[in-house]
């Protein structure tokens, strides 16, 4: 049985993780036959959003303890990643990939990567395991790896922020997968497309399948 390694930003699209392709990934890897352990870093949210309003709200949330809303209490410390653990390493989208694991919402290609976020990434690539990215979450890929080939769909800011980093992006649509064999990167544009929760199963299914198939053969 794979196992793969989820991290989490948060919970809910404007701060946190995108509760949707997070909830439809873990599906899609139980529904392949592989198992999952979620993970988030243990550190303050950039800032809290109203999800009815948009508006910015005068309260702090910490990163780890909203992502456990998603996983149901069942999460780390993003600290505790191992990737001898586990066989793929996995990014669902949402602004706190953009926010909390790193500042690419605010720097783009000068952004930072969270310390423990780019540590993760940097162990997973040195083990030779799959990495895969939904949505914006492809940007930490890039920034941390370089010269790797991704997608976050057709956004023309986000593709320019990308190639800056020193990554090639690859314009696709709903439920396109790209995949850097050199790398064993996985990505999908999910909600960086105007996409329905159909078109997000169809991308997380997909970017999973890919993955299984990849660990499978190699």
């Amino acid at each position: 049985m794979k196992k793969f390694a989820v991290v989490l930003a948060g919970c809910g699209v404007y701060d946190g993780a995108e509760i949707h392709e997070a909830t439809l990934a873990l599906l899609a890897i139980k529904q392949a036959g592989g198992d999952y352990q979620c993970f988030a870093p243990d550190i303050d949210q950039h800032h809290v959003i109203n999800h009815l309003t948009g508006e910015e709200m005068p309260e702090k949330r910490n990163v780890l303890v909203e992502s456990a809303r998603i996983a149901r209490g069942n999460i780390k410390p993003l600290s505790d990643y191992k990737a001898a653990d586990f066989d793929a390493l996995f990014f669902p989208g949402g602004f706190g990939a953009a926010k909390n694991l790193s500042s690419v919402a605010f720097d783009g290609p000068n952004a930072t990567v969270n310390p423990e976020v780019e540590a993760a990434i940097r162990e997973a690539h040195a083990n030779k395991k799959a990495i895969g990215a939904m949505c914006i979450s492809p940007t930490l890929v890039a920034k941390v790896l370089g010269d790797v080939n991704v997608t976050i769909g057709q956004d023309e800011g986000t593709i320019q922020a990308i190639e800056a980093m020193g990554g090639t992006h690859i314009e696709t649509d709903h439920g396109d997968v790209v995949y850097d064999e050199e790398h064993h990167v996985f990505t999908t544009p999910c909600y960086m497309l105007d996409a329905s929760i159909t078109d997000i199963w169809d991308g997380a299914y997909n970017i999973v399948d890919a993955m299984m198939k990849e660990m499978n053969n190699g």
